[in-house]
């Protein structure tokens, strides 16, 4: 059975701010998210992003001492998926996320993830098409990225 992927509202936002929302799609087929991340999302979600919420309210409610609603419905319901994946691009999200052992990637993760799989021949234009939104990637990121896509 396919990994499960779960989505925060940054990646939904980086994707649709450079024309490529449909590489999740491409990449993974189905991406579930929490009403709460459709709601910072703001706008409709295609048939392929399944929304669903995580059972138990009060681990979503005392992760939200940390984080967003978004990022912690997010976790949350990845939290009651096993084997799943959670795509966060906050760096406090990541943090809680991994101290729950949960299997964590970001959006230029992803991006990484289409070239390897033959979806896109070069992650750069990709990477690029992101530096020109309010959406900042460190130089090791980019770096990193760059190596492990053999680029």
């Amino acid at each position: 059975m396919p990994r499960t992927i779960i989505s925060d509202t940054s990646c939904f936002i980086i994707l649709t701010n450079i024309g490529e929302f449909n590489l999740l799609e491409k990449i993974y087929g189905k991406v579930i998210t929490t009403i709460e991340v459709a709601t910072e999302f703001g706008e409709t979600l295609p048939d392929w992003v399944e929304i669903k919420n995580a059972e138990n309210k009060l681990v979503k409610e005392l992760l939200e001492f940390q984080l967003d609603k978004g990022e912690a419905s997010a976790i949350a319901l990845a939290l009651e998926i096993p084997d799943s994946t959670i795509i966060l691009d906050d760096l406090r999200a990541r943090k809680v996320a991994k101290h729950h052992r949960l299997k964590v990637t970001g959006t230029v993760g992803v991006i990484v993830k289409a070239k390897l799989i033959g979806i896109i021949p070069s992650i750069k234009p990709y990477l690029l098409k992101i530096s020109q939104t309010d959406f900042r990637i460190s130089k090791e990121i980019e770096k990193n990225a760059l190596f492990e896509a053999g680029e």
